[in-house]
């Protein structure tokens, strides 16, 4: 588990992707998730948008990132 620190109340789903350096650009971490590739808190996300707020879990591609504030 890859702990994710944010020093702003919450972030979006695809640019939490991103700046945890799980895809290389906000393109691919659009297609992921509306791919149905991630998953929030255990139930898959399809909206790039959601705001991830600390204390949340993201999976993606056989890793797991916790949020942390």
């Amino acid at each position: 588990m890859r702990e994710v620190s944010i020093t702003t109340e919450f972030i979006k789903l695809d640019a939490l992707l991103k700046f945890a350096g799980a895809v290389g650009t906000g393109g691919e971490a659009k297609e992921a998730v509306q791919a149905g590739q991630v998953a929030v808190n255990g139930e898959v996300c399809t909206q790039r948008g959601r705001k991830c707020r600390p204390g949340d879990r993201v999976d993606f591609a056989g890793e797991c990132y916790l949020l942390c504030g």
